[in-house]
């Protein structure tokens, strides 16, 4: 791969697995040096620093184990990532997690989480990163939203709730930093093949007494036009676009990855 981001650093919430650690990957071989953030079991964490690592040339890339629902560890982060190299070029706002209930049974404690990581997160996470992008001249920021970001499913009301925050932090973010050479941008990815999406296939087909690809194409991707998942690697290769030459010009826009979701 074309070395396009050499020399600059890059910061990736929740990229410990999923669509993180595959924005992690196409990075890192594209020549930046990135950090890591995310829970997992210390084995897993230990293999994706590894992976990044070695395509960064060196034993283990950096990590963070900061947690997105405290303030104080983001900010602390993003000081991490700057005295990587004296600056951080990129910030991917990545983290999230899930509930899904119907309102009135939904937990208070899981909106207040999912409140925090999918959208609070990433307002810390750029107003600590934004000085040092201003100062230095340069900067991208990408804010992964979803589908969810732009319509509504029943049962997801938080994750609704804060995606849809997510694509208007991003619009208004954008529209203060529109004179400096800095971008912030949303994607908005339907559903992507990653491991915890995929476990979700064999509970639908056992529900419904149906056939695990039955259940796949009819029940998690009816929303989908495609009825193909959306693979990490085509998310990771949006991401490398907008942090990459050329990309200057796209600027609050939330991209959509769905499979034809939106245009439905």
């Amino acid at each position: 791969m074309e070395r396009i981001l050499d020399g600059q650093v890059a910061l990736i919430t929740g990229s410990t697995s999923g669509i993180g650690l595959g924005i992690a990957r196409i990075f890192a071989a594209a020549g930046a040096k990135v950090m890591l953030n995310g829970f997992g079991k210390p084995e897993d964490i230990a293999a994706a620093r590894a992976e990044i690592g070695a395509l960064m040339g060196v034993a283990q890339c950096p990590y963070s184990a900061a947690d997105m629902s405290r303030p104080a560890e983001i900010e602390a982060m993003v000081r991490e990532a700057e005295a990587l190299s004296g600056r951080l070029d990129i910030l991917v706002n990545n983290a999230g997690i899930q509930h899904v209930s119907p309102v009135q049974d939904f937990p208070p404690e899981k909106w207040d989480a999912i409140i925090a990581i999918n959208l609070s997160s990433n307002f810390h996470a750029i107003r600590a990163a934004l000085p040092g992008m201003l100062a230095r001249g340069h900067g991208r920021i990408i804010n992964v939203a979803s589908a969810h970001g732009l319509v509504a499913s029943p049962y997801k009301t938080a994750y609704v709730a804060a995606k849809h925050g997510v694509v208007g932090l991003t619009k208004s973010v954008a529209l203060e930093i529109a004179e400096a050479p800095i971008t912030c941008n949303a994607i908005c990815p339907g559903f992507v093949r990653t491991p915890l999406a995929e476990a979700q296939v064999k509970p639908l087909a056992e529900k419904h007494g149906i056939s695990e690809e039955e259940a796949l194409r009819d029940h998690l991707l009816a929303k989908q036009p495609s009825k193909r998942w959306v693979e990490v690697d085509e998310v990771a290769r949006m991401a490398l676009y907008l942090v990459g030459p050329g990309s200057g010009g796209v600027n609050g826009a939330a991209l959509s990855i769905d499979g034809g979701w939106l245009a439905a």
